[in-house]
């Protein structure tokens, strides 16, 4: 029963990442997007402010999502980095002469 609830919460909890990188993908397009509008000429300036606060708001959005996997990937390198720093422990293994 426990590995069932494990295994379920472990289910939903990369659903949920993958959840966030779509979300991730999907606004990214999205000032992608108002990026290209606000480059044409003939919008409307009030169109163009909208799109504009949109699109800073988005890029905040988006900062702040790549300031947290950045801090991630950070805290797996060291993890990385330390795991191989460590020298296995051998003794059980050495020879008596």
């Amino acid at each position: 029963m426990a590995k069932t609830v494990t295994k379920v919460a472990s289910n939903k909890a990369a659903a949920g990442k993958a959840a966030g990188m779509k979300n991730f993908e999907e606004r990214l397009e999205r000032l992608e997007i108002l990026g290209e509008q606000i480059r044409k000429t003939d919008i409307p300036l009030d169109e163009a402010l909208k799109a504009f606060e949109e699109g800073i708001k988005l890029a905040r959005t988006l900062e702040k999502d790549l300031e947290k996997i950045d801090s991630r990937i950070e805290m797996l390198m060291n993890s990385v980095e330390a795991a191989a720093d460590d020298s296995p422990e051998l003794e059980l293994f050495a020879m008596e002469d």
